[in-house]
Parts: C-alpha cells; sequence; structure tokens
C-alpha cells in the first residue's frame, strides 16, 4: 500500500512541473528561513547556558532610582570590597564570590605589541567557577601565583605563533612581566562575559581603589552553596547596606539597595552603564513571530495550489473510490503528499544553507556553527517536516477525499464556492503579513534616519575621539593637548571626563534652590576649551574662561534641563550655588547655562548635567577643520606616538561613536528587510501559482470573449481583479497591525519620528504593485494567447 501512495506521488509530482516547482521553491526558501531565524533564536536563549553551575551563580546588582524616575534600575557596577564582605558575612549560603573587573592594557612580547581591549582581571577561582575550557593548566591553579596571566588559544597564536606560550613572560604595560600559566579555549559566542587575556586580582590588592566601597568599576559574581535560598540572602541585603554603605548613603542622601541575577538572565538585562554583551528579549520574540509567519505562508501556497487543483484529480479520487477505497486512505495518501514535499524541500533547504553559510555569519556578526554539524537543525527540520506535512496537507487532503465518486467520474464535479472562499482568505493573511512587515521596515528606517541626522546641539563632524587610557599618555595629556592644538588643521582640544554618546558620570547634589534635598545629576569635567571644542551654545550666563582664576574652583555650568529641575529660567540660574555632595566640599557658583545637546544617544531624553573643571580627564576630543585631512590625523599620531611611543595611536570619530548606539537597531532592520522581502517572495509565488491555474481553467472563457471582441486589457482585468481583491483586504487589514507594533518599538527612542500617513500607503502601494505584476504577468500571457487553438484544444 505505501509502496503505491508513493508511487502515485511521484506521478502527480511530474505531471504538473511548474506547480510542483512552485511548491517545493516556496517550501525551500520557508524552510530555510525559518532554520536561520531559528538558528539566531536558539543562540540568543543559550547565553550562558554552557556553565555546569550557572543555576547557582547570580550577579550583584545595585539598585537606584535614577533620576527619580520611580522606576528602579539594576547598576552591575559594584566596588571591590563586596565580594569579600558578602562571602565574610554570609558563609552559610556563598560558596564562591569572584570579581571580574574588564581592563585595557598594553601587552609585549618580542616585536609584538599590542593594546587590548579584553582584558579580565579577577579572583583566582574565576576558571572554578565559570566554564571556560583551559587547553593548557589546572583551573584550580592557574591563577594562584600573583605574575600570571592565562591565555585565549586566538591570543596565544597572536603573540608567539607556533611556539608553546607555556612558561614565557609577556610584558604588561612595559612594567609587569606576566607567566603564562594557562591556554584557554576562545570564549563561546554565546557567552555575556568576552575576554582575551585573564590576571589574578591580586597584582592591585594594594590599591586604594580595590578596597574602597563606594569606588564602582567590576562585577561581582556569586555561587551559592548546594540547597541555598537565594531569597533568603536577598532579605539579608538591606542589614548588608546599612553596615558597610550607611553613613556613606547619609551624607550623600542617596541610596542605593543592593539585588541578584541569575546568570541565565544577565545577557538580557538592561544596565545602561554595563559593558558586558547583552540582547533584547523582545528582539527575539520578534524574529520568531517572523520565522512562524514565514513557515505559515509557505504552507499557504501549498494548500491554496493543492485546494485550487482538486477538481484536476477529481476523476482519480473517483476511481479509488469505485474501487473500494476508504476517505482515511485517501486522507493518507494526500498528506503522504505533503510530506514528500516538505522532504524534499528541506533537504534542498540544508544545501541553500551551506550555501549562504558566509552571508549568514556576516548577517550576525558572529560565527555560527555549521547547520550541517548541528543536531538541533535535524530535530527542528523534523519538527518542520510534522508541521508542514499536517498542516499544509490536512486541509486539500480533507477537500479531496470528501468528493462524490459518481460526480467525479461524470467530470461534473464543483468544488463549490467555499474552496474559493478560503483560498482567499488564505491570501489575505499572506499579503496582510506581507505588508505589515514592509509598514515595520519603513517605521525603523524612517527613525534610523532621524536619529542619524538630528541636530544634536553641538558639533559632531570632523571630531576625533582619542582615550586618555594609558600612563604615558596620561601623564602628557597637557603636552599632548598644547601641541595638538597648534596644528593648522586643528580648530580647538578639550580634555574631558566623559565622551559624548559614551559614559558619564552621576553624582549627587545640593542646591540653593532646593535646600535639604539631595539632587542626583550628571557630570562632566573638563578645561577651559569643553564649549568651543564641541561647539555648545551659552544661552545665559558666560564661559569658563582663564582669565577668571576662581572658574577652576568655584564655578559651573549648567545645561538647560538642570536649571528646569532646580526651578529656575537660565537667567535666574546666574550667581546661584551648587554643591557636589561626593566630591566638593565648597559652594560653586552657576556661571553660565549651556543649551541642551543630546549628551547621550537619542533613546535616552536629555537630563540635568553639570559641567566643572576637575583634573578627572579621560578622553582629549579634537576638532578639526572641515575636510578631515589625512595629513592632520598623521600629524597628530606622530604627537602621539612621541609622548606615548609604546602604546598605537587609537582614535574614533564622535558621529562613529554615536552611530554604535544604534547598531542592533540598524542590523535589526536589515534582518528584518530581508526576511520581510522573502514572505514577499514566497506570498506572491503562490499568487503566481494561482494565477497561472486561473488561467489555464478559464483558457476556453478567454478563446470565448476573444471571438467576441474582447480587448487584451479587458481579459486582464478581469483575471487580475478578483485575485487583487484579498491582497487589498489584506493590505488594510495590516495597517492597525503595523500601526500597534511600531507604535511600541518607537517608545525604546525618547526621541522620535510620528507615524505619518504616507508609511502605510507606501507598503499597500508596493504590497500591490508586486502583487500586479506577478497576477499580469500571466494575465497578459494567456489574453494574447491565440483563441483558435485555446478553442480547438477544448
Amino acid at each position: 500500500m505505501l509502496r503505491n501512495y508513493l508511487l502515485l506521488a511521484f506521478k502527480n509530482l511530474g505531471k504538473q512541473k511548474i506547480f510542483s516547482v512552485i511548491n517545493l521553491l516556496g517550501l525551500t526558501v520557508g524552510i530555510t528561513c525559518c532554520l536561520m531565524l531559528f538558528g539566531y533564536i536558539k543562540h540568543e536563549l543559550s547565553y550562558d547556558s554552557f556553565h555546569t553551575k550557572g543555576k547557582s551563580i547570580y550577579r550583584i546588582v545595585r539598585q537606584a532610582d535614577l533620576m527619580h524616575t520611580g522606576s528602579k534600575q539594576d547598576i552591575a557596577w559594584v566596588s571591590g570590597p563586596y565580594a569579600i564582605a558578602l562571602k565574610n558575612d554570609y558563609p552559610d549560603i556563598i560558596e564562591r564570590a569572584v570579581r571580574v573587573s574588564p581592563d585595557n592594557d598594553l601587552f609585549s612580547y618580542k616585536t609584538n605589541s599590542f593594546n587590548e581591549t579584553r582584558v579580565y582581571i579577577t579572583d583566582t577561582d574565576f576558571f572554578q567557577l565559570f566554564d571556560f575550557h583551559l587547553l593548557k593548566g589546572d583551573p584550580a591553579t592557574v591563577l594562584l601565583e600573583p605574575h600570571s596571566i592565562v591565555l585565549t588559544a586566538s591570543t596565544a597564536k597572536k603573540y608567539f605563533g607556533d611556539e608553546d606560550p607555556m612558561g614565557k613572560n609577556i610584558q604588561m604595560n612595559q612594567e609587569m612581566p606576566l607567566k603564562v600559566t594557562g591556554i584557554a579555549e576562545d570564549v563561546p559566542s554565546n557567552s555575556h562575559l568576552n575576554f582575551d587575556m585573564v590576571i589574578p586580582i591580586s597584582n592591585w590588592k594594594f590599591f586604594d581603589s580595590l578596597g574602597m566601597f563606594p569606588n564602582n568599576g567590576l562585577y561581582t559574581y556569586l555561587l551559592l552553596k548546594p540547597n541555598a535560598n537565594p531569597k533568603t540572602l536577598l532579605s539579608r541585603f538591606p542589614a548588608f547596606m546599612d553596615k558597610y554603605m550607611g553613613k556613606y548613603y547619609t551624607a550623600s542622601g542617596f541610596k542605593m539597595d543592593l539585588g541578584m541575577q541569575p546568570l541565565k538572565d544577565v545577557y538580557f538585562s538592561v544596565d545602561p552603564f554595563d559593558s558586558a554583551k547583552h540582547g533584547d528579549k523582545k528582539i527575539v520574540f520578534v524574529f520568531m513571530s517572523i520565522a512562524i509567519l514565514i513557515l505559515v505562508i509557505a504552507c499557504i501556497n501549498f494548500m491554496n495550489l493543492a485546494s485550487a487543483r482538486a477538481s484536476d484529480r477529481s476523476k482519480e479520487v473517483g476511481i479509488r473510490k469505485v474501487m473500494g477505497a476508504l476517505r482515511g486512505q485517501l486522507i493518507g495518501q494526500f498528506i503522504l503528499e505533503a510530506f514528500l514535499y516538505a522532504t524534499a524541500s528541506s533537504i534542498l533547504a540544508l544545501l541553500l544553507l551551506q550555501i549562504l553559510q558566509p552571508a549568514y555569519n556576516e548577517l550576525l556578526g558572529y560565527q555560527a556553527p555549521s547547520f550541517w554539524k548541528d543536531p538541533w537543525t535535524y530535530a527542528c527540520l523534523g519538527g518542520i517536516i510534522l508541521v508542514i506535512g499536517l498542516l499544509a496537507g490536512i486541509y486539500p487532503a480533507l477537500v479531496m477525499s470528501s468528493f462524490s465518486p459518481i460526480e467525479a467520474l461524470k467530470g461534473k464535479l464543483r468544488v463549490g464556492k467555499g474552496g474559493s472562499f478560503f483560498r482567499k482568505a488564505l491570501v489575505v493573511f499572506q499579503f496582510g503579513v506581507s505588508v505589515g512587515l514592509i509598514i515595520c521596515i519603513t517605521v525603523i528606517a524612517s527613525q534610523i534616519h532621524f536619529v542619524k541626522s538630528q541636530n544634536l546641539g553641538f558639533s559632531k563632524e570632523e571630531s576625533m575621539l582619542v582615550r586618555i587610557d594609558n600612563n604615558d599618555i596620561d601623564k602628557n595629556k597637557r603636552t599632548f593637548k598644547f601641541t595638538a592644538q597648534q596644528d593648522p588643521s586643528v580648530m580647538s582640544v578639550s580634555l574631558m571626563s566623559g565622551e559624548p554618546g559614551g559614559f558619564h558620570d552621576t553624582y549627587t547634589f545640593e542646591t540653593e534652590a532646593k535646600p535639604g534635598e539631595k539632587l542626583l545629576m550628571n557630570t562632566e569635567y573638563s578645561d577651559f576649551q569643553l564649549v568651543q571644542t564641541l561647539g555648545l551654545k551659552v544661552i545665559a550666563g558666560r564661559n569658563f574662561s582663564p582669565q577668571y582664576p576662581t572658574d577652576s574652583s568655584k564655578a559651573v555650568l549648567i545645561n538647560r534641563s538642570a536649571a528646569e529641575k532646580l526651578g529656575y529660567t537660565p537667567e535666574q540660574a546666574i550667581g546661584k550655588w551648587i554643591k557636589n555632595v561626593s566630591r566638593d566640599s565648597t559652594h560653586r557658583l552657576i556661571i553660565g547655562v549651556l543649551e541642551d545637546f543630546h549628551f547621550a544617544s537619542l533613546k535616552d531624553k536629555i537630563e540635568p548635567m553639570i559641567f566643572s573643571i576637575y583634573p578627572d580627564l579621560r578622553v582629549a576630543v579634537i576638532r578639526l577643520k572641515p575636510g578631515v585631512p589625512t595629513a592632520a590625523i598623521n600629524r597628530i599620531r606622530k604627537i602621539y606616538a612621541g609622548l606615548a611611543p609604546a602604546y598605537p595611536f587609537e582614535y574614533t570619530f564622535l558621529d562613529e561613536q554615536y552611530d554604535r548606539h544604534y547598531k542592533d537597531d540598524i542590523r535589526q532592520g536589515d534582518i528584518l528587510s530581508i526576511f520581510s522581502g522573502i514572505a514577499i517572495f514566497i506570498a506572491c509565488l503562490g499568487l503566481f501559482g494561482l494565477a497561472s491555474y486561473t488561467a489555464i481553467k478559464r483558457t476556453k472563457e478567454i478563446g470565448v470573449r476573444k471571438v467576441l471582441g474582447s480587448s487584451v486589457q479587458g481579459i486582464v482585468v478581469l483575471l487580475s481583479k478578483d485575485l487583487l481583491k484579498p491582497v487589498v483586504l489584506g493590505s488594510l487589514i495590516a495597517i492597525p497591525a503595523g500601526y500597534y507594533l511600531m507604535d511600541k518599538w518607537l517608545q525604546n527612542f525618547a526621541y522620535r519620528i510620528g507615524i505619518q500617513w504616507w508609511m502605510f500607503a507606501l507598503a499597500c502601494a508596493v504590497a500591490v504593485l508586486i502583487a500586479l505584476v506577478t497576477v499580469s504577468s500571466q494575465a497578459i500571457k494567456a489574453a494574447l494567447a491565440n483563441p483558435v487553438k485555446s478553442l480547438r484544444s477544448e
């Protein structure tokens, strides 16, 4: 019986070649897209899952009500003593407490020298807590010696080539020799922690900054003991914070709570200050929905074409019923055909995936595992084949197995209006989804264009950022600034504590405006050239000036938002005092108010900011004259090399700095665009098949109409309008759904576009135009056919 089913199935595949190709192509493309998207989803949901102790590992976070918004913000940066104090105070619950401090440093071996940006300074039991596999070295002892270092395999290759690095010394910052005691496998792409080098924190145990509670600059991970209840530990945190931070919080007027994040939740956590890798769970669900919708659209094509061709197989069904075939046997045969299509399409999808793997990796931004070698691929394919076989095969099977054998054999079978209505409903769904995706693409592209072209309130063009990130350039930063300023292509140079588009400090302030109240505000420390270098606008008062000796110790600038927070107009704020509770013991006078500018991305609202002269300077901003001459950059490189010869000259431009904030949004938009285009292609493929079938079935009618004088244009309209009606209806249904989804997405941006009517009109027009071209191509072909041949064939 099964052999007969298979023979019949292969016979039907070869009998209608064009429809078989359309079905195979639609299902192959749909399955390929599903596997790609599900691969991305699987990777996102697998972050940090490879750690065997993962269920018992938690990351400590401070919880603050930033800017008094009323909502708690988790901040992963904590200070060094937290780990030691927690382990000492709660030995019944905590088994390990490991600190991880990201750093960047210069490393040298013989003639090889690199500025490494992925350096972790950690406690000695780092490799006992986390399952980063060591190729060489013992996890229990690899970091016990203070002057030791563990390299990843690729980093070891970079410095040592084919030499065995074990036991050899590598120089850190030209002053600290470190012995290679271990080689780790390269960090998996699904780890939120990402390093090239690991160094024991014991080298810095005498540093004051490591032992100060308010000095936050590292992560702390806890391993709880077996059967320990994390809620018990959480309940003890208020007393812990009062014990160690109570006096500090009383003095500052600002209090933070302590919390914990399970390791599995760290990747999807939201922390504006966290430098570890993070993802967006909402985007994962969006792509999961797209994958399912694409598969459903491909199944709809199969169902539509199979049910449309039902009458063509009526005699086959009639003969089999007369010969004694039961309805269940017929259903089994037609579902088997669907399974064969699904299986053949899956094999083709695997071949297509192999070809597209390099482009797929580039799109994702990391090296995804080969689909051929991933067992998950085959499990997923099995599920897809099962879904397609049942979803795409059941409706045509039920329709065709219900035929009356007498009517089928007489050739008088009428499938009825119900089948036609169902097919149109499926087309409505297909194009509703397609138009919805086009709306999403249009809004995302418009918002990204808006944020990239928006006036930020300062000059980001032609402005270089050179970070003060090593001892040599730090000691000579004033000389570097002065020398760079003499270059004829340089307009201005300013040294700052925080870079526009990057990190800024936040401190508590007391003010004349609100005595007794502590206000949390952003802070920027700089020299006197801040305003002219960034091109900021002074709207009240004056700028910092060396002509006023007290400006360096008793003056501040504030932005408009800070003046509003204090309850002043810009003019009223001039002459009022403000005091940084954490860093200053004196009152500073507000000498000027700056127009608001976007010192963060447009995803964030402009917050109050205080500017003051202070020696905590970590970045040089160099504003060049228009044109950004390469010669000027080379001259600045020479100045840097003369002051910090051991360190490579590294720089970025401010516009690049801001573009990084939208990198993920741009990539997500690109992925959405690609798969939306594929969804539309699959939908049009099905529409093409229906148009072809309609033209074939109406060959006699077309011939008669042409003989009676119908024009080609009239016949094209006749054949096209019935198929285009569901396309138009689906487009209209997609508008409210697209508006709702994009309105939610835009809430991620504090500054955003308004959703315009033309975005919906454009999406509908594109979908209808594509569908019109698809349908009319077959309609025109049928209308131009010789009516004599069509009538003779009947």
